[in-house]
């Protein structure tokens, strides 16, 4: 029996790395797929591949720092059981090296992005009889992390609103959770090590897989499939809750 059938999900940022696997497994598990992305060509290219192995999905070009598109988008999707707050950019830098407007790019995607989906998907579930929300947040919300000021800020934002929401929408049936990746192997890794360790790109992988205990960088489908349990009825006690999917990075890296 398919995990997700007639359940309709709105992925942001579903058009590309673990969005893209997000998006891909929920539709093979029966969910009708809506993906908000800033790239509507690249996403439309997820969304085809869906439906060319039976799923349903579409793509709403959608810039998530602007809520009035996101409201809008929403509106147009009508009824909505499930939300993953993916979409995501990244900052490399310490405080020093955050400029304001570096800050205010990470605070504006990763940080209100999740707000406007939010307040957008929110009424949509109460009036629905309810929902399960699932917030990408990061180990970098709970440990520090060398040169990520800006985006740990954003991701212990996300973690925060996720544990509120779970609070505050309880009596409403809408289940509320988060899931902190460590290094995950997407198309952005490869660039941010092309891009900043020419020549040294082998050497900087196999350091950054190795910084997992578990010596190796997450799959996107493995990040997946745990979004995937938590969305689905089968985690239908669960509420409030943060699970790290980190090859052992917060409790083992000693």
């Amino acid at each position: 029996m398919l995990k997700l059938a007639n359940k309709v999900a709105v992925i942001t940022g579903g058009g590309s790395g673990i969005g893209q696997a997000i998006s891909e497994l929920f539709a093979a598990e029966g969910a009708r797929v809506h993906i908000l992305d800033l790239n509507a060509a690249v996403a439309q290219h997820v969304v085809d591949g869906i439906v060319a192995r039976g799923g349903t999905a579409q793509v709403h070009a959608c810039n998530v720092s602007d809520q009035e598109e996101v409201v809008s988008a929403v509106e147009s999707i009508g009824r909505v059981d499930i939300l993953v707050n993916n979409a995501g950019v990244a900052h490399v830098g310490n405080l020093e090296k955050c400029t304001e407007s570096d800050f205010e790019r990470i605070f504006n995607v990763n940080v209100k992005g999740a707000y406007n989906a939010l307040y957008a998907v929110v009424p949509v579930m109460k009036s629905n009889g309810g929902g399960a929300i699932l917030n990408l947040a990061s180990i970098a919300a709970v440990v520090g992390i060398a040169d990520r000021f800006a985006y740990s800020m954003s991701k212990g934002a996300i973690y925060a609103m996720s544990m509120s929401i779970a609070r505050d929408y309880m009596k409403d049936n809408i289940r509320s959770n988060s899931i902190s990746p460590a290094r995950v192997h997407t198309p952005f890794v490869d660039g941010f090590i092309a891009k900043n360790y020419p020549g040294q790109e082998s050497e900087m992988f196999e350091k950054l897989s190795k910084s997992q205990p578990i010596g190796r960088m997450a799959r996107p489908e493995e990040i997946a499939k745990l979004a995937l349990f938590l969305c689905s009825d089968d985690a239908a006690f669960i509420t409030g809750n943060d699970y790290p999917i980190d090859g052992g990075f917060i409790k083992l890296n000693n």
